[in-house]
């Protein structure tokens, strides 16, 4: 396979100028009868997944935000398990790991807010390290991404000598600085099969793994890390949606157990499952991952019924319309990396964005 270039010292110590951002007030956030008339387009859209009483408190906000992100020179990427009134009021870019990861290459904002969970908004500095990147709270992690230490990628190293190690972007700098390779959720078969070995580390989702497993012949060694919120679906639950509805349609993403991927119709990343729901257009289906996505996709897909299993994702429900303001006022919180860890994580993140077909 071919890699990216070699990391060099001078990439690897890449340490951005200080910036200095001047005060700003905290915008005024009344609902005004001009505001409400403002505002009524945008609501017309995410009306049937924002409740009317709920657009009164949120609508004022939306209207800072965008605002203000325009004076501080920012961006908002925001993931799809984000609420409806993040991602469909306030990102600039909206998407899966993936999908945020290539266009965080292509911001030309000084300034990058990130809507989703700590992991995210370190990837996004790695690839744009002289940019400001902020996360609205820094306590928003994530499950697979505490399984998994720098100290355990380099002892599986030990362990399995000569095997490629694939690092789901569900983990931390430290993490991706001892990887090969970066992998997402949809790309990640063509990754285990781009080595051209017969057996690949792939961590830390065990489920990932196990369900790419199945799909190829290279032997797949994985790592005891689960997604809180996909590992709590089980095949009985999806076995009573069919009951209830014989002509339900199930969809799953790879981050659940293999038995509940075995009972869906179609399984994907969070964009082929989007992606899936456009072309295919069912009359009812069910979304097996997190709950907001179901409320996001359905805004674009007005005729699909969606059936919502909710299970809630605790990490990035910490964003909020709130703090994502107090960052744009207060420009916090500021997301580092330790340069000689970036420049090692940085290129597991490019191999994976330059990977050719």
């Amino acid at each position: 396979m071919a890699l990216a270039g070699e990391l060099t010292r001078e990439t690897a110590l890449v340490k951005p100028k200080a910036r200095v951002f001047k005060p700003v007030d905290m915008p005024e956030l009344e609902y005004t009868p001009g505001l409400a008339k403002e505002m009524a387009p945008l609501y017309e859209k995410v009306k049937n997944v924002i409740p009317s009483v709920e657009w009164p408190f949120f609508a004022p906000y939306i209207h800072a935000i965008n605002r203000l992100k325009k004076e501080r020179d920012a961006v908002i990427l925001a993931h799809n398990y984000q609420t409806p009134e993040i991602f469909h009021g306030v990102a600039d870019i909206a998407g899966d790991s993936l999908q945020l990861a290539k266009e965080a290459t292509k911001v030309e904002a000084s300034v990058i807010i990130q809507c989703g969970v700590h992991f995210m908004a370190e990837t996004s500095k790695l690839l744009n390290p002289t940019k400001t990147v902020l996360i609205p709270d820094v306590k928003a992690g994530c499950s697979l991404a505490d399984s998994i230490t720098g100290a355990d990628v380099r002892l599986l190293r030990e362990t399995y000598p000569g095997v490629p190690i694939i690092t789901y972007v569900n983990t931390s700098a430290e993490v991706k600085a001892e990887s090969d390779i970066c992998c997402t959720s949809s790309n990640a078969l063509k990754i285990v099969e781009s080595f051209g070995v017969d057996r690949v580390l792939c961590i830390p989702d065990e489920y990932l793994a196990q369900n790419i497993a199945k799909q190829t012949d290279v032997k797949v060694i994985a790592w005891k890390g689960h997604c809180e919120v996909h590992e709590r679906f089980t095949p009985e639950e999806l076995r009573q949606y069919r009951k209830d509805d014989p002509n339900i349609v199930i969809i799953a993403h790879p981050e659940c157990p293999p038995a509940v991927v075995a009972e869906a119709d179609f399984s994907g990343s969070t964009s082929g499952m989007i992606d899936w729901v456009k072309k295919n257009k069912p009359a009812r289906v069910v979304m097996v991952t997190e709950c907001s996505m179901s409320d996001n996709v359905a805004v674009e897909n007005p005729d699909v019924e969606f059936v919502r299993p909710c299970n809630l994702c605790p990490h990035m429900k910490r964003i909020s319309l709130k703090n994502i303001l107090d960052s744009l006022v207060y420009m916090r919180e500021e997301v580092t990396v330790d340069p000689l860890i970036a420049g090692r994580a940085r290129l597991a993140v490019e191999r994976m964005i330059n990977l050719k077909n």
